[in-house]
C-alpha cells in the first residue's frame, strides 16, 4: 500500500516526504471566502481599546492582508481611551451627557493632537514593508481626506455639546473612487463642517454611515473577549437585529466595562438595519481573529446578520452535489441505502436540506405514498462537524411540517442505528405489514431495518 503522503519538497537536492499540514487544509477552506469577498466592500472600525493592545501590529498586517485580496476596506479609527488619558493628564475631566463626549474648546485642543497622532501611527503601520513581515512588498496607498462632512450636535437638555459633532454628509463617489484605485480609506473622528470648523465625532457613526451609504457588505469591530458573550459563557456566533438590540440594553444597564461592545452593538443594529447584510464582532487580543472570522466557515466571533447564516429549504438539482458529498459516507458504513446521482435527480423535490454559506451540512427526504395517506422520512443526514445543535430534529420537523400540509395520516422511518432517536421524537417500533403495500415489496430483509411510525 502507497503511504499517505500529500506533497514533497526538497532539502539539499533530495526529495522528502511530507504529510498534509495545516496551512494546506487552511488555504482548502479559505479559498472560497476569498473569491466570495473580492471585490466587496468592508468597514473595518478599530476601536481606541483595540489600537491600545500589543497586537495591534498584528490587526494592521491583517487589514492590509484584507486589501491584497482585492477587498475594499475603509478603516475608522476611534480614540476614546486615548482621548481620556490625555484629558486627564492635562488635568481635565472627561465630561459625557447621554453618553455622548461634552467638547469644549480645552478638550478639543487635546483630542485634535491625539487623534492626529494616531492617524500618522495607522498610516505608518500600514506603509511598513519590512522583509520579514507580510507587509513585505504590500506598497498600499492609504487615503485621508475631508470624506465626512460635519455638524454639531448643539444643546440638548441645556447641555452645550460645544465641538462634538454628528455626520451631515459622506462624499461616497470620492471614497469609492480610492477605493477603486486599490487604497485604503482610513478616517478618524474629527470631521469638518461646511462653515470651515472641526467637530469630534464617534468612531461608531462615522463607521455606521460609511458602510450603509457606501452600500457595503460588511462592517467589522473588536472587543476583548471576541464577540458577544451568552448566558452559558460562550460566544454567541450569530444575532438577529432584534435579540442584538435587547442584549444592548441589557449591556448599557451594567458599569462601563462594555462601553465599546455596547458602541458596536448599537452601530451594527442600526447598520444592519439599513441594508449592510452582515457586522461582525472579533478579538483584538487573540491573534488573527479577523482572518478566521473571516476567511473559515464557522467562524470565531459574533455576527449580528439581516438574516441568518444557515438556512433550511427545499432542495433542487443544483443541490445535488452538495447531497452526495454529505451522504456517501454514510452509504460507505452502510448507515444509508446507496442512491445514484440518476435517482437523486429523480427525487430532488423530495428533499429538504440545510445550507451554511454555500455547503450542505444536512439533508432529509420525504418520500409519498399517497395512495396509503402516509409519507416516509428518510435519508437522513448531518454533516459530522455540525451534529452538535439537534440540526436532525429541525430536519425532522419541516418534514412532519411537509406531510401535514399534504394530510398523511402516518410518518414512517427504515433505520438499522437510530432506533432510540426515532423512539425520542415520539415514533413508534412497528412491523414489516404496517408498511405501504409498494414500500413492503422493497423491504430489504438482509438488510432488517427496523420500522418506526409517527402518527401525524
Amino acid at each position: 500500500m502507497l503511504p499517505d503522503l500529500s506533497y514533497l519538497y526538497t532539502v539539499q537536492g533530495k526529495y522528502s516526504p511530507v504529510r498534509t499540514t495545516e496551512l494546506v487544509s487552511g488555504f482548502r477552506q479559505s479559498a472560497p471566502y476569498v473569491n466570495a469577498h473580492r471585490g466587496k466592500t468592508f468597514v473595518v472600525m478599530l476601536g481606541g481599546e483595540a489600537i491600545m493592545q500589543p497586537g495591534i501590529r498584528s490587526i494592521i498586517n491583517d487589514v492590509a492582508l484584507l486589501n491584497s485580496l482585492g477587498i475594499k476596506v475603509v478603516l475608522v479609527y476611534g480614540a476614546r481611551p486615548q482621548i481620556n488619558q490625555a484629558l486627564l493628564n492635562a488635568g481635565l475631566e472627561p465630561q459625557y451627557h447621554n453618553r455622548i463626549r461634552v467638547t469644549d474648546d480645552d478638550s478639543f485642543r487635546l483630542i485634535k493632537q491625539v487623534a492626529g497622532a494616531l492617524q500618522l501611527d495607522i498610516t505608518a503601520r500600514l506603509s511598513m514593508s519590512l522583509s520579514n513581515t507580510p507587509m513585505q512588498g504590500a506598497q498600499i496607498n492609504v487615503v485621508s481626506g475631508n470624506f465626512v462632512i460635519a455638524q454639531p450636535l448643539g444643546v440638548d437638555e441645556g447641555i452645550d455639546y460645544f465641538h462634538s459633532g454628528k455626520v451631515r454628509r459622506i462624499d461616497t463617489a470620492g471614497i469609492r473612487r480610492q477605493l477603486d484605485n486599490n487604497g485604503i480609506v482610513l478616517m478618524g473622528p474629527i470631521a469638518a463642517s461646511v462653515t470651515g470648523e472641526s467637530f469630534n465625532l464617534t468612531a461608531e457613526e462615522i463607521a455606521t454611515q460609511v458602510a450603509i451609504r457606501l452600500k457595503a457588505d460588511k462592517m467589522i469591530g473588536f472587543n476583548e473577549v471576541g464577540g458577544i458573550v451568552g448566558e452559558n459563557g460562550d460566544i454567541t456566533a450569530e444575532l438577529m437585529p432584534n435579540m442584538a438590540e435587547s442584549m444592548l440594553y441589557e449591556m448599557e444597564q451594567q458599569d462601563d466595562h462594555c462601553i465599546g461592545t455596547a458602541a458596536f452593538l448599537r452601530a451594527a443594529v442600526t447598520a444592519c438595519r439599513s441594508g449592510v447584510p452582515r457586522c461582525h464582532l472579533v478579538s483584538y487580543s487573540e491573534d488573527g481573529s479577523l482572518l478566521q472570522e473571516l476567511f473559515s466557515r464557522d467562524g470565531i466571533g459574533t455576527q449580528i446578520v439581516t438574516e441568518a447564516a444557515e438556512k433550511l429549504r427545499r432542495a433542487v438539482i443544483s443541490d445535488i452535489g452538495g447531497i452526495l458529498d454529505l451522504i456517501r459516507p454514510l452509504e460507505q458504513q452502510g448507515l444509508l441505502v446507496r442512491r445514484s446521482r440518476e435517482q437523486l435527480e429523480m427525487e430532488i423535490d423530495y428533499f429538504t436540506l440545510i445550507e451554511r454559506d454555500g455547503l450542505v451540512i444536512g439533508c432529509a427526504a420525504l418520500y409519498p405514498f399517497p395512495e396509503e395517506n402516509v409519507g416516509e422520512f428518510a435519508c437522513l443526514a448531518v454533516h459530522p462537524d455540525y451534529r452538535d445543535a439537534d440540526r436532525g430534529t429541525t430536519l425532522l420537523k419541516s418534514v412532519i411540517q411537509q406531510a401535514r400540509q399534504r394530510k398523511y395520516d402516518r410518518l414512517f422511518a427504515l433505520t438499522t442505528r437510530s432506533i432510540h432517536w426515532f423512539l425520542e421524537q415520539g415514533f413508534e417500533l412497528v412491523t414489516v405489514d404496517d408498511l405501504p403495500a409498494q414500500k413492503k415489496q422493497l423491504y430489504n430483509y438482509q438488510r432488517r431495518s427496523k420500522i418506526l411510525a409517527l402518527d401525524l
